[in-house]
């Protein structure tokens, strides 16, 4: 594996309280790692010196809540109430995929996260076996869960699949594995407990959606007398190994049981509101102490995977919500897309930070594109002038994957194609 020297760069490192700094610095990398801040390590002679004069590198980012293979449906589905665009409009189209379509849609959206610097992400599909080989046919980093549900009663071979699909794939250094019971109303009690069982005989965490939207709560209480984070508890489901998605609708008593089992909230402010289902309440979440994380959600519903996107909202919309300019100050934001993302993800102490020993999961920014001139203030600036098409490289543990418009991995002329031909059989429009 080549080595790597970042020189005179400007580096985003975490403080010891928790914020950010941003400072010159050199960076060594070898073997994937981080082997050297400021100090080349002894015998170090590096394959490639990076000239960082004018640029920022800072750790990639981690996306906690994808359905990566929907890139295929993106702009599939639009301007519609939430049920009627996911039973009406997407599950239709998801029953006509196959898991070459889920292959290619996986590395399209590889090339997107990449080219907006985001180099590990939590998702949650069907196709495992495909997505897993799309990923480390590119190069990424990612820990993958099978969305299951037991509604149509299939849920007992869904599972065992999923048990299969990680035994098969385990121990490759940049997989990593839950189980995703889809939702409360996919998933029956009974079924969620199986699930919680089978998760913890694995040593697993889980991935779920929750609370999405008004109508899902108001159907668990009709349903069950209980909304769906005490369903959920009772079950097993919720962990201090659990990412919960969206979590839109929750009350006092839903927060408190989030607090007491220790659940990650992956939070989606741009799929939340694009499908009409309303505003998270992060400040109350982070008041409460609960760890929460940024995610894109599908592509069929954001209609991007650029988590620069997402950061950018985040950090907006609870001041204009609240009223308050502190409710999620830039650094939060960011910390919610790194190291808050690598926590819930299981990869705390890994990936999220610039800081030796950890994995060379990098993105290199350039600064001098307009929309981020004058530099007064680096950090900011990440959070409300980024687009996420300033990233100049992106690497994932010291391997370039994408730079200056190329993707050494990735047939990106292909992968185009193959997407767009999987649009037409199933009858989108693709081009």
């Amino acid at each position: 594996m080549s080595t790597l020297l970042f020189e005179n760069v400007l580096g985003l490192f975490e403080t010891p309280e928790g914020g950010y700094t941003l400072r010159d610095a050199s960076v060594y990398i070898a073997d994937g790692k981080i082997v050297g801040i400021d100090r080349a390590p002894a015998g170090f002679a590096p394959d490639r010196r990076i000239d960082g004069r004018g640029k920022l590198l800072m750790p990639g980012l981690v996306n906690s809540h994808t359905h990566i293979p929907m890139t295929i449906l993106r702009n599939a589905a639009d301007d519609l109430k939430f049920h009627e665009w996911l039973f009406g409009r997407i599950m239709p189209l998801e029953d006509k995929l196959t898991p070459e379509d889920a292959y290619w849609g996986t590395q399209l959206g590889l090339m997107e996260m990449l080219r907006t610097g985001t180099t590990c992400f939590l998702d949650m599909y069907i196709f495992t076996d495909a997505i897993a080989q799309a990923i480390c046919d590119a190069g990424g980093r990612a820990v993958l869960s099978r969305g299951i549900i037991d509604s149509d009663g299939g849920g007992k071979q869904r599972l065992r699949e999923a048990v299969e699909e990680i035994e098969r794939w385990q121990g490759r250094e940049n997989l990593s594995f839950m189980l995703a019971p889809h939702a409360p109303y996919t998933c029956t009690p009974a079924y969620q407990r199986e699930v919680a069982q089978t998760a913890r005989k694995l040593g697993v965490g889980i991935h779920t959606h929750i609370s999405e939207s008004a109508r899902e709560v108001e159907e668990s209480v009709a349903k069950y007398g209980k909304r769906p984070p005490a369903i959920l508890e009772e079950t097993g489901l919720l962990t201090p190994y659990t990412v919960a998605a969206h979590c839109v609708y929750l009350d006092e008593a839903d927060i408190e049981i989030l607090v007491r089992t220790g659940t990650h909230v992956a939070h989606n402010p741009v799929s939340n509101l694009k499908l009409a289902n309303g505003i998270a309440p992060v400040p109350e979440l982070y008041a409460a102490g609960i760890n929460v994380t940024l995610g894109t959600d599908g592509a069929a519903s954001n209609n991007t995977l650029n988590l620069f996107r997402d950061l950018g909202f985040a950090a907006l919309l609870h001041k204009g919500v609240s009223g308050d300019p502190q409710a999620v100050p830039a650094a939060a934001g960011l910390k919610m897309a790194l190291t808050n993302g690598a926590r819930a993800l299981g990869l705390e102490g890994k990936v999220g930070k610039l800081a030796e020993g950890y994995a060379a999961d990098l993105t290199l920014i350039d600064l001098s594109h307009p929309n981020l001139r004058p530099l007064n203030d680096p950090l900011t600036a990440l959070a409300y002038s980024a687009s996420g098409h300033e990233v100049e490289l992106t690497m994932v543990s010291g391997r370039i994957l994408y730079e200056n418009g190329a993707y050494p991995t990735i047939d990106a002329v292909r992968v185009i194609h193959e997407v767009e031909r999987t649009c037409g059989r199933i009858g989108l429009r693709g081009t």
